[in-house]
Formats: C-alpha cells, sequence, structure tokens
C-alpha cells in the first residue's frame, strides 16, 4: 500500500497553554464543495477558506466569546451553524458568513450541532441535561429530549427524517424517534469513554441509504448497527492502534474515513471491511469531511492545521461519488416538514400531537408511519394513466430489489447479528500495557521487577529488569520467536504464553527459571486447537487458563500435575507463594452492561480451596487490575479507579479502600495500578489520552495513602474516621495471620508486637474523636468510641479528657466504662473456690455504679489469656467456671441488701440526694482504692497492666515474677485494703 505525504497548514492558534495542548477542532464543507469552514475550542473565531484558483484570505467572524466546538452546515447551502463554550449556538448566513441570529443559549458548552436532510431542524447538545430540538425558521425549541446521563458529544439525522441518534462521552448510543421524541434504543457502553478529556470526543454517522448507524467501538475498531432493530452487523477492525475518534461516511455510502488517537487516518472499504489506504500525522486528527462533489477528503488536527487530501481514493477505484443517492424521502415523522414534502394525513405537526392524542383515532406507529411512506411512493395521487402506472412498476420494483439486498445482507451477517449488549470482559494479564507496534511495550510490571518486549522483523526482544539492582546478576535478554503476548514475573522464574498461531493453531507455553542446579532447566508446552488467556507464577508451580475453560497447573520443573475445569471463561489469574487467584466470568453481562465475576483461591500444595466470592465492580466499569499485596492480601482495581481489598470480616466482604476521582489532582489524570503494600498503593500517573505507561522513559512509580470513600461527617473529622476504619482493618488482618500461625504452631511474637503497636495507635486516634465528638456535643458517640479503647490507660485518659471539658456525666460514663472493664478482668481471673471474693468485691462496687453491674456468665468459658495479664496459665487457656448458684444468689443479695429501703420510711428528695451523692463518692473511692492496689501489686509483681484483645501467642515467654506470684497473696492483699477503705469512710 502506497503511503501518501499530506502536509497541512495552520488555521486556527493552539492553546498557549502548557505550550500548546490539543483542543477540539471542526471542519465542513459547504455542500457546493467550493468553501471549507474550520473552528477550534481553543480560538473563538469561525474561519471561511475559499478554496477556488484565485483563493483570498480566509475570513474570521468573531461573534463568540469563547473557543468554538461544533459547525453544522444546512443542506440547503445558505446558512451554517457554530456552538461553543460560551453556551452559545449561532446563525449565518453563508457564503457571506453576515451574523444572523442567536439559535438558542445553554447554561453549560457545547458539543456538537446537527441539521436534518432539510435544513429546516437543527439539533444541539452539549454538557446540559437534554438535546434541543431548534425550527431554523423561527429559531423556536420544538422539543427536548432527554435520557443521557453524561454530556453529548455527536449528533446525527436519519436521512429519512425518521430517527435522530446520540452519543455521550461514557459511550452511551441512543436512537429517538422524531415523530413521538421518545427513546426507541439505548445502547449502554458501546462506545469509548471520553469524559476526562475535552478534546476527544464521541461521534456517530448514519450511512447516505439511512439503513446502518456507524459508531467507535470499544477495541479500535467501527461497529455498524441496524437502523430499525439496533443490532449489531458487522465491524470494521485493521490496523488501528489506539481508541477510533472520528469517523465519515463517502457520498455514496461505499467508503468511510476514521481518525484514531493513534494519529493516523484510515480509508476503509465497506463492502471487502479492509482499510485500503491510510495516512500519518504528527498530531491526532479531531474532524474528517468528505466533498460532497468530489474524491477529497478535508482533515483538522487537534493544533488546529488542516489540509485537504486529493485525490482521496485511488483512481483505479470506485469514486466515492458515483452513485450517491439523492433520496427525496417524504416526511413521515409529524414533527417538522419540509417545505416541498407531503405531509401523511394521520401525523400532523407537532403542535397538534397532544390534541390528536385526545381524540378517537389511535396513534401511529413507527411502522405503520414507514408503511404509509411506502403506499405513498407506490400508489400516490399523481399516478393516473400510463405514466403513473408505470412509475408504479419503477416504484415497487426499486421496492422489491431493497428489500431482497437487505435480506442479502442479513444472511451474509447472520454469523456476526448478535443483540447490542456490552461484551465480556477479554481475558489480561496484570501489569501488561497494549501492543505498540515499534515501540518497546510491557509484558509485566509489578513491585518486583518488569517484563518488557520490542518486536522486530517477525521476532521480539524480551527483557527482564528487576526494581532491585542488587538482588543479583543481571538476566540475560531473550530473542522471542514464539510472538509472547503474555507473561509473569516471580522471585525465581518468568512465564510466557503466546496466542494460537500457525496451521495448527497452536499456543504455545514456556517457563524460564533463573537459576537451577542443572542445566537446561528451561521447559515449554504446546497446546493445539486450545489457546492460552493467562498466566501466573507461585512458589515452585506455574498455572496456565485456557480457552477450553481448563486451568493446567505445572511444577517449576515441568511436570504436569493437575488440569482443573473453571466455573466460566478466564478474566485474569494471579500468584502468591502457594495460593493463586483466578478470576471468571460466572454469566453473561447484565442489561445494565456490569460484569458478572467470581474470584476462587486455591492452596496449590495442599490442594485446598480457601476462597470462593463474588467479585465487585463499579456499575459500568470492568476490572483492569488484580493481585495480592505484599502482606497477601487479595485486593482488585476497576477501570472506575476503585480499589478494593478482601476481607475476612462478615464472612467474607470487599473493602472499598481507595477513590481515584476523590485522590487525582486534575481531570486527566489516571492511574495505573503495580501493587500494594502495607497502607500504600503504588501506581504511575498518566496523563491524558495516555491511559497506561510507556517503557521510555522509565516511569515513576507514585505511593498514594489508602483512604476509605466515607461520607462528610458531621464531625468534620474526615482523617480521623478514615485513619480509625484503617487501623481496624490492619489489626483484623494482623489478628487473622496471627491465629493461622498459632494454629500452625509458628511463633508469632512479632506478630503480637505489630498488634500491639496497631491497638496503641488505634487508641491515639479514638481519643481524638472523643475529643471532637465532645466538641460537637455528640456524647453518645464519644461513649461507643470509649468502649472502643484497647488499653485501660487510654480509658483513664478519656476520663482526664471529659473532666477537663466539664463534662462530669460523659466522665462518670467513662468511669462506669472501666469499672466494667476492671470487673471482667477480675471475673476471668478469680477462681471457683473464691466466689464469695467475687460477690463482695461486686457489692463494693455496686455501691458507687448508678447502672446495674452486668452479670456473671453461667456458662463456663474458655478465655484467652495473655502475657499482660495478672494470673497467666500454661498453654495461654484459662477455664473460667461461673459461681455455683448459691453463691450466686448470695452475691445478689447482698447487692439489693445494700440498695434496700423501707417502704413506710419516707424520704426526702434532698435527703436522697444526699445519700446517693454520700455513696457515689464513697464508692468510687472503693474502686479507685482497688485499682491502686491491683496496680500496685501488678507493679510489685512486674506484670503489665494493659489488657490485650489479641489472639493468644503460646509460645511468649511469661516472666519470672509471674511464676513466683500466689493467688491467695493477691485476694488477702484486696481485702486488707478493702478493710482499710471501709475503715476509713467510717470515720
Amino acid at each position: 500500500m502506497k503511503h501518501r505525504s499530506l502536509k497541512l497548514k495552520e488555521a486556527h492558534k493552539a492553546s498557549t497553554g502548557g505550550g500548546g495542548r490539543p483542543a477540539l477542532c471542526s471542519i465542513v464543507w459547504d455542500p457546493e464543495g467550493r468553501h471549507l469552514v474550520t473552528a477550534s475550542a481553543a480560538d473563538q473565531c469561525v474561519l471561511i477558506h475559499y478554496l477556488d484558483p484565485q483563493s483570498k484570505p480566509p475570513k474570521a467572524l468573531n461573534h463568540h466569546k469563547e473557543g468554538v466546538t461544533a459547525l453544522a452546515f444546512s443542506p440547503s447551502s445558505n446558512s451554517f451553524a457554530s456552538g461553543s463554550i460560551d453556551h452559545s449556538v449561532k446563525l449565518y448566513s453563508f457564503p457571506d458568513g453576515e451574523f444572523q441570529s442567536n439559535v438558542t443559549r445553554f447554561t453549560l458548552p457545547i458539543r456538537s450541532l446537527a441539521f436534518n436532510k432539510s435544513g429546516s431542524l437543527l439539533a444541539a447538545a452539549g454538557d446540559d441535561d437534554g438535546i434541543k430540538l431548534i425550527a431554523t425558521i423561527d429559531s423556536t425549541i420544538s422539543r427536548v429530549l432527554k435520557g443521557h446521563k453524561a454530556p453529548v458529544t455527536g449528533l446525527a439525522f436519519d436521512p429519512k427524517n425518521e430517527f435522530l441518534a446520540s452519543v455521550d462521552s461514557v459511550g452511551t448510543v441512543i436512537f429517538w424517534e422524531l415523530s413521538s421524541g421518545k427513546l426507541v434504543h439505548t445502547l449502554t457502553g458501546i462506545a469509548p469513554i471520553c469524559d476526562s478529556d475535552t478534546s476527544l470526543s464521541n461521534v456517530l454517522g448514519w450511512s447516505p441509504d439511512g439503513e446502518i448507524l456507524a459508531a467507535p467501538g470499544l477495541r479500535n475498531d467501527v461497529v455498524m448497527y441496524d437502523r430499525d432493530t439496533a443490532e449489531k452487523l458487522f465491524t470494521l477492525k485493521g490496523d488501528h492502534e489506539r481508541t477510533i475518534c472520528f469517523l465519515s461516511w463517502s457520498p455514496n455510502g461505499k467508503y468511510m474515513a476514521t481518525s484514531g488517537l493513534d494519529k493516523q487516518i484510515l480509508i476503509w472499504d465497506i463492502d471487502l471491511r479492509q482499510d485500503i489506504e491510510r495516512q500519518k500525522f504528527d498530531d491526532r486528527i479531531s474532524g474528517l469531511a468528505w466533498k460532497l462533489n468530489g474524491n477529497a477528503l478535508a482533515v483538522i488536527d487537534v493544533m488546529g492545521k488542516f489540509g485537504v487530501w486529493e485525490p482521496t481514493i485511488p483512481s483505479c477505484m470506485k469514486s466515492p461519488i458515483d452513485g450517491a443517492p439523492t433520496l427525496q424521502i417524504k416526511t413521515d415523522s409529524g414533527l417538522l416538514f419540509d417545505e416541498d414534502d407531503e405531509k401523511p394525513s394521520a401525523s400532523g405537526s407537532l403542535d397538534n400531537v397532544d390534541e390528536e392524542s385526545d381524540g378517537e383515532s389511535a396513534p401511529i406507529t413507527r411502522k405503520r408511519l414507514r408503511k404509509q411512506s411506502i403506499y405513498e411512493d407506490c400508489f400516490g395521487e399523481d399516478s393516473d394513466g400510463e405514466e403513473g402506472l408505470l412509475r408504479q412498476i419503477e416504484s415497487r420494483k426499486k421496492y422489491s430489489d431493497k428489500r431482497e439486498v437487505g435480506a442479502g445482507r442479513r444472511e451474509e451477517c447472520a454469523s456476526s447479528i448478535k443483540f447490542a449488549r456490552p461484551k465480556m470482559q477479554e481475558a489480561f494479564q496484570p501489569g501488561s500495557t497494549p501492543i505498540q507496534p515499534a515501540k518497546r511495550r510491557f509484558l509485566c510490571y509489578n513491585l518486583l521487577g518488569s517484563i518488557t518486549t520490542l518486536e522486530n522483523e517477525g521476532y521480539s526482544h524480551i527483557e527482564v529488569d528487576f526494581h532491585d539492582t542488587g538482588r543479583g546478576p543481571r538476566v540475560p535478554s531473550m530473542t522471542d520467536y514464539f510472538g509472547f503476548t503474555m507473561a509473569s514475573l516471580s522471585e525465581n522464574g518468568s512465564i510466557f504464553a503466546n496466542p494460537c498461531k500457525g496451521d495448527k493453531n497452536t499456543s504455545t507455553l514456556m517457563y524460564r527459571p533463573f537459576s537451577s542446579w542443572a542445566n537446561n532447566s528451561e521447559w515449554s508446552m504446546r497446546f493445539e486447537a486450545e489457546e492460552i488467556k493467562a498466566v501466573a507464577l507461585g512458589n515452585g508451580w506455574a498455572a496456565a487458563a485456557t480457552s477450553l475453560n481448563f486451568l493446567r497447573i505445572f511444577t517449576d520443573s515441568g511436570l504436569q500435575k493437575h488440569v482443573i475445569c473453571l466455573n466460566g471463561p478466564v478474566v485474569t489469574l494471579v500468584g502468591f507463594k502457594d495460593e493463586l487467584a483466578i478470576v471468571t466470568h460466572t454469566s453473561d453481562c447484565l442489561p445494565s452492561g456490569d460484569q458478572v465475576l467470581e474470584v476462587t483461591v486455591l492452596n496449590i500444595p495442599n490442594g485446598t480451596q480457601t476462597i470462593i466470592n463474588r467479585l465487585p465492580l463499579t456499575p459500568g466499569s470492568h476490572l483492569t487490575w488484580f493481585g495480592f499485596s505484599e502482606e497477601g492480601h487479595l485486593s482488585s482495581y476497576d477501570s472506575k479507579g476503585v480499589l478494593r481489598m478482601f476481607s475476612t470480616q462478615f464472612g467474607g466482604s470487599w473493602l472499598p479502600i481507595f477513590s481515584a476521582s476523590k485522590a487525582r489532582k486534575s481531570e486527566d489524570e489516571t492511574y495505573w495500578m503495580v501493587g500494594l503494600s502495607g497502607s500504600k498503593l503504588f501506581c504511575i500517573i498518566c496523563k491524558s489520552p495516555d491511559s497506561y505507561p510507556l517503557v521510555m522513559p522509565k516511569p515513576v512509580l507514585t505511593l498514594l495513602s489508602f483512604s476509605f470513600p466515607l461520607a462528610c461527617s458531621d464531625l468534620g473529622a474526615d482523617d480521623l474516621e478514615n485513619e480509625f476504619m484503617l487501623s481496624n482493618l490492619s489489626l483484623s488482618q494482623v489478628q487473622n495471620k496471627i491465629e493461622e500461625m498459632v494454629t500452625a504452631g509458628i511463633d508469632a511474637t512479632a506478630l503480637n508486637d505489630e498488634a500491639f503497636n496497631i491497638e496503641t495507635s488505634m487508641d491515639r486516634c479514638i481519643l481524638k474523636l472523643i475529643a471532637s465528638c465532645c466538641n460537637c456535643d455528640k456524647l453518645v458517640r464519644a461513649t461507643e468510641l470509649a468502649r472502643l479503647l484497647s488499653l485501660e490507660k487510654s480509658i483513664k485518659g478519656a476520663i482526664k479528657l471529659a473532666t477537663a471539658l466539664k463534662l462530669p456525666v460523659l466522665a462518670e460514663r467513662f468511669d462506669g466504662i472501666l469499672e466494667e472493664r476492671m470487673l471482667n478482668k477480675f471475673k476471668g481471673t478469680m477462681p471457683v473456690s473464691n466466689s464469695a471474693s467475687i460477690a463482695t468485691a461486686r457489692s463494693n462496687v455496686s455501691v458507687c455504679k448508678t447502672s446495674p453491674v452486668p452479670e456473671f456468665s453461667k456458662h463456663q468459658v474458655l478465655k484467652p489469656v495473655t502475657g499482660e495479664e495478672k494470673f497467666s496459665k500454661a498453654g495461654g487457656l484459662e477455664l473460667c467456671k461461673s459461681p455455683s448458684k448459691g453463691n450466686t444468689v448470695d452475691g445478689h443479695h447482698q447487692i439489693r441488701s445494700s440498695r434496700t429501703v423501707t417502704p413506710s420510711a419516707k424520704v426526702s428528695p434532698d435527703h436522697k440526694k444526699a445519700e446517693l451523692s454520700h455513696n457515689t463518692k464513697v464508692g468510687v473511692k472503693q474502686i479507685r482504692g482497688v485499682v491502686k492496689a491491683t496496680e500496685a501489686t501488678n507493679k510489685e509483681e512486674g506484670v503489665n497492666q494493659e489488657p490485650s484483645h489479641r489472639p493468644v501467642n503460646p509460645f511468649a515467654k511469661s516472666s519470672k515474677s509471674q511464676g513466683k506470684s500466689s493467688l491467695f497473696d493477691s485476694i488477702k492483699k484486696m481485702k486488707v485494703d478493702n478493710k482499710k477503705l471501709d475503715g476509713s469512710s467510717k470515720v
């Protein structure tokens, strides 16, 4: 294919910000092909260019206050319209360019304009809610169409004046029926998302015969949809390396021009469904326009430079204007009619639609209107005599031929016709980037290192690099003759795979260890008629998922160990040490377009399944990264920028720990995930339009902190609440790890210390939240927070805080929490034979408490005992028996007797208050004495006072003082201290 060079000349100055930023530029031909009209979102001028041999300088129209984002030419050739960021739509006469009127105004920028076939109706849309249909004869708004949930970037009238098609920035296409203004078809998520870059816009276009609607696809292709059913007919997929951003049909509908983010234009033969010409440019092309009466294509790029590609189609091929239809279709929409068109007698205008709906006649449907139009074409009033009969026969013949052509097209495309529903996500490899011809790309990028490949003359050059250059000798590069497109990297080796190739449709899997005691330790496997979709590595094993929904597991020496059937098509695989995580589809996409995914985690050495759970995604998104954190926590990241982590809480749930929409500093930022470590997210920040990093220059890793997407609290302490939730999550993960290690008989002392540090930091955060609650008068919430404190000294700190803030009621509540914590501790340490002492202690405590003392459990409890508690037992567990029934009753009797008041005795309220105050003071002194005595005892014995809620570590060494302590000695000391307190209170 011969490549041609087309030089562009400047029409509009690029935006000065940032050294010339790209801007959305527009270009249109006048219907006679003598002028070009251009505009730029970075320039408030509209330019009319004269293309005759005696060309003169372009005429500038300065009527907008800000950049111009849309142009549309009326088919009548006597006017054109422009839309701007200044929210206005203006109409000009042509060719003199005189300003005629302000057609309408919006509250937000305009993004798209379109005239109908006769030029009597103008559609305008943008960031506002709704598409306005404007009658050009008097600039009145005929109707507003509402249904899009994002800015509308593309509009196109059906050449038969029956439909209006629209597309928005999130890829939703809607078919509107003009006769009723109703939404006929909605195709969700079929076009690329371009809401983050205003220099990009989704567009669509009807074929000149009005039978097919073309729209950009999600796979760097163009998708064709049927006008009546909105079913997918076929696609145009060629050498576009990135998303298509503009398309334009030739006048005869045989060809199509497309431009993409890859800065090239392709010319397609629709019948052959392949590209026949191409042109490469320095900048992205944002506008294309075919000349209506010649073999030429006008182009304009995002920097405001334009040119004419002429001739576009080689002379040996059919001209783009040969056989161009000159449709004179009667308007049966009932909305607005051309002056030379006949109106169906039963339809009426827009103004009397409501009046007719109240009458007896039933509303005419779209299909009936089409049949009526065909009937009128064949048997009109003027079809009289011989000439009329000939016209009838000719019209019937054309209609019959048209139906046969349509049937042939449907039969030809029957294998590819499907309902226009979103497809299931294709399999992908985490940390890989798309294929870039003549450029090095990532096959794998993680926290360990990267694998890159560069295609060169039929083979590829693969390199493995580690972030830590001091880990060992450099891995030698490899020449790839298989065309590997997938890879995974671990500490011990790398694995590669390619899709099916060759006559035998063979897919190859190859493993390369980084070191081995034996030579020739590299191995490979071949699969015929079975394509590898994803690969993963772990400790001593490798895994591959195939198109037959098989999971194949190999040892690192190449032994085929397991072949497992998957529940559905694989999306991705990830390995971490002994665990393999598999993401699969469980069903087709939902009608809303959402993917239905499932996660299964296998322990390869043990042959067990540890997790099976649904994988949640943000509505309208797809999975873009999946993996384990450095600590082994399963995580996922979707295309909407939400990071989730799997937690065992609530029986297994996913927690949203990061949202890119709240973290990014500008709209053109996207985060390309690399991995997780601790409470940090490792990513590469990409600037629009790039959504993935390039190998050169070397990407820079960015660390971002986790942040739950919390609601705005009435405390104004969102950071503290986020810190509290993250600490709680970390503590839960560490506790689960301790339990696993204890069960496996592994020493967990280090994790025990880590859990204590987390508890301490979480207590500090809770105390700050309590202070915020006190300042905002949220005392109930402050009490709830105090119950979450882990350490006794933290509760004492809360009491001091409430006292300092002069909140005695709250301080009393906190004091009650501390007393309850002390009682629970005494309850757990007292033996069965000393139940009377427990009852005595309860009666002493009950004097100072205004609320009832929690009941002792009547069941035996196997209670964990930490090294910090006073009386530890071997193995870390102690059997705590409840008191016998008799002792329990006696204890309760003592509590009741201390509160009993003679019914006949009348006590004044003042006396009650004084007595209550006295009892409270005495009770507080008693409990404080108990606490002080306990603290003194613990201090003498060298035991840490603070309780812990961590799992028991049986390997923790007990102190020598614990071995010498006596239970009865401690009880005796407590009794002596109680007697002293009783004596002092009597005095």
